[in-house]
């Protein structure tokens, strides 16, 4: 049996959108989820790509994350939109909210959108790139599950709290880049526990709250900020802004919803999001023009890139020749589907 499965963009669309509904999402839902699941493939982020779909039906069939959810969208304040995920998925959530938000920012220069409720398994990046494609710079900070211990403790209280940027660019793909404010974002632990390789120092403490490679050891353990006490910073200004600021849970918060479902997913329940958008256009017109000549800057020294470029040709690569999906979680979809 081959170790992988190649499979086309609109495969993984079609195979992830059929799985999700016949494990009780919504159409509209399972479409939007799919299309977030397709992004992270053609751009070689496996670790939020198929191998997530099992974390969504997950969450689905425990009853944590309501699959059929409709977002409530408010009209907090004029630079201000919140959106009530009603216990759904964050995707969906984002895109209710999506037009109200960018009206406000091109009308008025810039707008917050707020969610809460809402569960994130995706990656962030997926978030912002849509609005940088419509012409705004936009920054985004979401909560997970606790899974971070503080800097200097050995006890999960944060969690891996991802932090996303995309800039518009004239005439090319916007500029972003998404990071987890850990060490390292959860699902490369998982995919290194998966294929069974080390990862690097620093990313992990295991449960006696020593220094671990073994990612298995790792997920039973705590992972690590990244940058030591001035990631730990970073970290609790996304907990604030995302979850304090929007109503959504703190990271410890949402773990205990979590447990009280008994969910092993690596989903957050009731969580938050915040989405910063503005418009360059208000401060100076020539900005897309100016930016330019800072990435032309940088690009003239040997060896470095723009953030984002490499997902670009990842994408363009895996529109031609599709992508690989290891043998084992394509039968584990498949039979969810069958299921």
């Amino acid at each position: 049996m081959p170790e992988t499965v190649r499979m086309t963009l609109d495969e993984v669309r079609t195979l992830a959108t059929e799985v999700f509904v016949g494990n009780g999402m919504s159409l509209a839902n399972a479409e939007t989820i799919a299309g977030v699941v397709t992004a992270a493939e053609a751009d070689g982020t496996h670790s939020h790509g198929l191998f997530r779909v099992p974390g969504y039906v997950s969450c689905v069939q425990n009853g944590r994350v309501d699959g059929r959810a409709v977002p409530e969208v408010s009209n907090a304040a004029p630079g201000l939109v919140a959106v009530d995920g009603k216990n759904g998925f964050s995707p969906p959530a984002i895109v209710a909210g999506r037009a109200l938000a960018i009206e406000k920012a091109k009308s008025q220069g810039i707008v917050a959108l707020g969610l809460r409720n809402s569960g994130n398994l995706n990656a962030l990046w997926w978030d912002v790139e849509q609005f940088a494609a419509d012409g705004l710079i936009a920054m985004a900070m979401s909560t997970t599950r606790s899974y971070v211990a503080p800097w200097g403790g050995n006890k999960a209280l944060f969690g891996t709290d991802p932090f996303a940027f995309a800039c518009p660019r004239q005439g090319l793909p916007p500029m972003g880049f998404d990071f987890a404010t850990s060490a390292s974002a959860r699902g490369e632990i998982q995919v290194a526990a998966r294929e069974g390789h080390a990862i690097p120092e620093g990313w992990a403490l295991d449960s006696d709250g020593k220094a671990t490679t073994d990612p298995k050891a790792a997920l039973e353990g705590v992972q690590l900020p990244f940058g030591g006490h001035k990631g730990n910073a970073l970290i609790i200004m996304v907990e604030l802004l995302a979850a304090g600021l929007t109503g959504g849970n703190f990271c410890f918060e949402a773990e205990k919803k979590a447990a009280d479902f008994g969910a092993v997913d690596s989903g957050p329940a009731h969580a938050g999001e915040i989405v910063i958008l503005i418009d360059p256009a208000g401060y100076d017109g020539g900005f897309l023009q100016r930016i330019e000549g800072l990435f032309d800057a940088i690009l003239a020294q040997e060896g470095t890139r723009i953030p984002g470029d490499r997902r670009y040709v990842a994408r363009a690569r895996s529109h031609e020749e599709g992508i690989d999906c290891p043998t084992v979680l394509y039968q584990q979809i498949v039979d969810m589907k069958a299921g």
